[in-house]
C-alpha cells in the first residue's frame, strides 16, 4: 500500500471506484457523467491516476429496474476524509446506478 500526501498534509491514499450508469442515456453524455465523476475527485484533494470506460454491459440482476448499464473504473488516489463525501455525492446523482469505492 502507497500512503503520500497532498500539498495540505493530508494523507493520500490510492482508491478503485467503479461506477454503473443508466443504459438510457446518450454516449456522449454517458462521456459527460464520467467526467463529472473525475471531477469531484480532483475537486475534493485527490489525483485520477487512470480512467477506463468499459462500455454497456449486462448486470448480474436488476437495478433499479435497468438489466444493463454503462460501466466506468477510475483508479485514484484520495485523502481519507473524502471518500465519504464523494461516495455521498455520487449517490445523490440520479444517473449513477451503483457506486463501488475500495482501497488499493
Amino acid at each position: 500500500m502507497v500512503v503520500s500526501s497532498n500539498n495540505q498534509g493530508e494523507k493520500m491514499e490510492n482508491y478503485e471506484g467503479i461506477f454503473i450508469i443508466k443504459p438510457e442515456i446518450k454516449d456522449e453524455d454517458v462521456k459527460n457523467i464520467f467526467k463529472v465523476i473525475s471531477e469531484s475527485v480532483v475537486k475534493h484533494g485527490g489525483a485520477i491516476k487512470k480512467e477506463e470506460p468499459w462500455g454497456k454491459r449486462s448486470l448480474a440482476y436488476p437495478v433499479k429496474k435497468s438489466k444493463e448499464g454503462h460501466y466506468f473504473k477510475l483508479d485514484f488516489s484520495a485523502p481519507t476524509n473524502a471518500i465519504a463525501k464523494l461516495e455521498e455525492a455520487y449517490r445523490l446523482n440520479s444517473d449513477i446506478l451503483r457506486t463501488m469505492i475500495t482501497r488499493r
